[in-house]
């Protein structure tokens, strides 16, 4: 059975780095079948896709958070993480994990929310 499963801090303050952790438990990072995101819903806002980690360890991510994303992988764990900078209370939202196959090219996973599985998604606040 297929479980994404999120894991951080839910209070950052302002200005600091938000930092995420997504353990898969039914798949491995190191398979080509996959690709793996991070989402997040703001409240009373829709969902905002941040960016895709693929198999050899390659990113793709929303052009408007570029400059502040970091996605990784720790294939040991079965692990991806989101590193977001600088954060103010704007990303204050829902912070959800994804996995779906990879079948598409690295630009058309933006914006796509068809995952196959998702995490139950996380609560982060940024507040001093």
């Amino acid at each position: 059975q297929v479980q994404l499963q999120e894991s951080g801090p839910g209070l950052v303050k302002p200005s600091q780095t938000l930092s995420l952790t997504c353990t898969d438990s039914g798949g491995s990072m190191t398979s080509s079948l996959y690709a793996w995101s991070w989402i997040r819903q703001p409240p009373g806002k829709g969902l905002e896709w941040m960016g895709v980690i693929f198999y050899d360890g390659s990113t793709y991510y929303n052009p408007s958070l570029k400059s502040r994303t970091s996605i990784s992988r720790d294939t040991s764990k079965n692990q991806f993480s989101l590193q977001l900078r600088s954060v103010t209370p704007e990303d204050t939202a829902v912070y959800y994990c994804a996995r779906r196959k990879s079948d598409l090219q690295s630009e058309d996973y933006y914006n796509n929310y068809e995952y196959d599985y998702w995490g139950q998604g996380t609560q982060v606040t940024v507040s001093s």
